[in-house]
């Protein structure tokens, strides 16, 4: 499976670069994974360089608060799911201080809320990057999980 995640911002503070490091390495074991950082812009901007990256065919995944909330389980059961249906090419879409244009909103094929509270993007990549691999260890049966 390959799991793309494109994102607003750079990471500066070495916290979370080590942080996204991590998950990274562990997420090899079960996927291809591709983190693309895209620079800060008007949200037009952004929404256009955004869509410019994602290829028709990828199931596209954008994190939004007023999105659907989901449990580890059932994310697992979501990338799962899209596995045995063919969609082996998932993009996460995490937005920048601005959130995302309405254009990216629209080519969203499912919107996903960690929470009805507001993340920091930097903090929200790692956040996303731990539930994928918590997903894929669910998946797998392998403990990690609790």
């Amino acid at each position: 499976m390959n799991i793309r995640v494109i994102c607003i911002g750079k990471l500066k503070e070495k916290y979370w670069v080590d942080a996204v490091g991590e998950y990274s390495k562990r997420l090899t074991k079960y996927c291809n994974l591709t983190i693309e950082e895209l620079k800060e812009d008007s949200l037009f901007e952004e929404g256009e360089n955004i869509l410019k990256r994602i290829k028709k065919e990828t199931f596209v995944i954008t994190l939004e608060i007023s999105g659907n909330t989901l449990g580890s389980e059932a994310l697992a059961e979501k990338i799962e799911t899209l596995g045995m249906e063919g969609k082996s090419d998932i993009t996460f879409i995490i937005g920048g201080s601005t959130g995302l244009s309405e254009e990216v909103g629209r080519r969203s094929d499912f919107k996903l809320s960690f929470s009805k509270m507001t993340f920091p993007h930097q903090m929200m990549r790692v956040i996303l990057l731990e539930q994928v691999y918590r997903s894929f260890k669910i998946i797998k049966g392998e403990t990690y999980h609790k």
